[in-house]
């Protein structure tokens, strides 16, 4: 694994970026993607848990000692309780900026001033690792597919795969389309939902929470978008 020390949300917002492209897809159905990937790497790492359908921090104290899982956490235990599904949208741009300039920090994006009609300042960002980024988006794509079976990928991209398969027609590209139309992509989908979730108990309601919930707003993204 070229990204093995990436958080999960990070390889989410990674995937973002098309090696064969300049740019990435900034759209509200990225930002739900990385925000899900936040919340779940918390469930993961024990400090959220499920409460009837609702995103409880664990106790007052705990730090992850990453600053975008910290900041995610502080806002869920400062804010009214919410379910998974609300907040995987709700202000999940906050979440997708600062894992942005996180893979800037280590040297995976690079930040690119220019002026937008030669008057605006603008900022764009581009693959400073694009060999990274292409083996990321293949690995999900042989773990979509079913190349490596459920139970020898690891609980983290089982979770991840399960998540980029929600934002289907995703990241990377096509490689969501086969797991989320039924069949034998949707018995891929519920082995890697049972494999991301063997962490902890009640880990797979969560994490089968929050896929609900990104496949539900990347519906909704492709129904007002026409497409």
């Amino acid at each position: 694994m070229p990204n093995g020390p990436l958080s999960l949300p990070a390889r989410l917002c990674l995937l973002a970026w098309d090696p064969t492209r300049s740019g990435a897809a900034d759209t509200a159905r990225v930002h739900h993607l990385v925000r899900a990937g936040a919340l779940t790497e918390l469930a993961r790492r024990g400090l959220l848990t499920d409460d009837d359908g609702i995103a409880t921090p664990v106790d007052l104290d705990s730090r992850t000692g990453d600053a975008v899982l910290d900041g995610l956490l502080e806002l869920v235990r400062e804010s009214l309780p919410h379910r998974w599904r609300t907040w995987v949208a709700l202000h999940a741009r906050v979440t997708f900026d600062a894992v942005r300039e996180q893979l800037v920090a280590e040297g995976y994006l690079r930040a690119e001033k220019k002026r937008v009609l030669g008057v605006f300042p603008s900022v764009e960002y581009v693959l400073a690792r694009p060999a990274a980024a292409k083996a990321l988006r293949e690995e999900t794509r042989e773990v979509l597919e079913g190349r490596i079976p459920a139970g020898e990928v690891s609980e983290r991209d089982a979770a991840a795969a399960v998540l980029v398969a929600a934002a289907a027609p995703g990241l990377p590209a096509g490689a969501g389309h086969r797991a989320a139309d039924g069949g034998l992509g949707g018995e891929r989908v519920a082995e890697l939902t049972e494999r991301g979730g063997a962490a902890a108990p009640g880990l797979r309601k969560i994490v089968g929470e929050v896929w609900g919930a990104v496949s539900a707003e990347s519906a909704r993204a492709v129904s007002s978008s026409g497409r």
